[in-house]
């Protein structure tokens, strides 16, 4: 099996090569006829007025960053749309959801709570303090630690985040729709192994 010379062109053009990727693996991504627009839209656009003005710099990582930092945007309003039937914007959700997963008695610690979200300890303050004011949650004292506390979903804050959880999981799944099942694994996993490689940030 070989490639065509429009798609050998495309793996050559993010540096995958002939070797980066077999022909097998190429074949089930390969793309219908009239979809790959993407290669147009603002960040390949933007790269392309980058290549002319500045041909020294090597621009290719925005192929992929551009495209994260676009998406961002998109999906959060996407899924804050989502979750304003409940009152909740993505912070807050991500903080009662971790609790709810965490099973019962739906308890963490501040530290256990951050090594999970993408939180500073102070974002994560004021996000715990409006919470507990709204009755999602509750501070104990920690009986493993007497001077420390732990965060614990209330009954109040489990019948809001079980349905905001759905629709939340809805919200994701219709966000990548328009992904095969086969280029949803590759995706998962090229942006898992982005995830190792910068685990401890620049």
């Amino acid at each position: 099996m070989h490639l065509s010379g429009r798609r050998l062109l495309l793996a050559r053009r993010f540096g995958q090569g002939s070797r980066g990727m077999d022909d097998h693996a190429v074949q089930e991504t390969e793309l219908s006829p009239g979809q790959d627009a993407w290669e147009d839209d603002r960040i390949g656009s933007g790269m392309r007025r980058w290549q002319r003005e500045f041909p020294d710099i090597d621009c290719s990582g925005k192929a992929v960053v551009g495209r994260i930092l676009h998406l961002h945007e998109l999906m959060l309003k996407s899924v804050n749309r989502a979750l304003a039937k409940r009152k909740l914007k993505y912070p807050s959700y991500a903080v009662l959801a971790t609790l709810r997963v965490e099973g019962l008695p739906y308890r963490m610690t501040p530290k256990e709570l951050l090594e999970s979200l993408i939180l500073t300890s102070g974002g994560l303050s004021n996000i715990l303090r409006r919470l507990e004011t709204a009755g999602h949650v509750r501070r104990l004292a920690d009986e493993r630690d007497g001077r420390g506390v732990v965060v614990e979903l209330t009954e109040h804050g489990r019948k809001t985040v079980e349905p905001a959880m759905r629709a939340h999981a809805q919200t994701e799944r219709r966000l990548i729709a328009a992904l095969s099942p086969e280029e949803r694994i590759m995706a998962a996993r090229a942006l898992g192994l982005m995830m190792l490689a910068n685990r401890d940030g620049p």
